[in-house]
């Protein structure tokens, strides 16, 4: 169903692509757009087994996009690196391609566990107080949930072959 890489020398080790997912910053959700176009909005994440959590307002561009196709791609860059005098560039990075659904239903696990998720990765920091006043505003948001159906992982030739990754 989903292509084959057509470099596959460059191809990381499922262990190596989950990781980066995981580690990740933010990352890219590639979406069906208004009128054909397609619609790639950065976003922060988190992630759980094969779901990927986001967080939404309960309208706009993204979840009219969801609402219409739930097919989307993830993509999250690990590493790039200009290398000006060999004219490449040393990268890594994933893409994940599922399904979304929109959590709305402020009872729903999922969404509870999107945005702890989240408040773990982005505000651990946070005082517990605070944290509570944030998770208890679950109505006010969306949680877009990612099933995970293929994930792939891509490193420059040159990080591989230097072995900077198990591919």
């Amino acid at each position: 169903m989903f292509r084959e890489m057509r470099r596959n020398k460059q191809i990381l080790s499922r262990e190596v692509a989950e990781k980066i997912l995981r580690e990740g910053e933010f990352g890219v959700l590639a979406l069906s757009g208004d009128n054909g176009y397609s619609y790639a909005v950065p976003i922060n994440y988190a992630v759980e087994g094969n779901k990927i959590y986001f967080h939404s307002a309960k309208i706009g561009h993204k979840i009219d996009a969801i609402k219409r196709n739930d097919k989307v791609s993830f993509c999250v860059v690990d590493r790039h690196e200009v290398i000006a005098e060999e004219f490449t560039t040393y990268f890594s990075s994933v893409i994940a391609f599922g399904r979304i659904k929109i959590v709305e239903d402020d009872n729903d696990p999922d969404k509870l566990r999107g945005l702890e998720l989240l408040a773990d990765k982005y505000s651990s920091t946070a005082s517990a107080e605070r944290r509570k006043k944030e998770l208890s505003r679950l109505s006010a948001l969306f949680v877009p949930v990612m099933t995970i159906e293929h994930l792939t992982g891509k490193a420059a030739r040159e990080l591989v072959k230097r072995g900077d990754f198990n591919a």
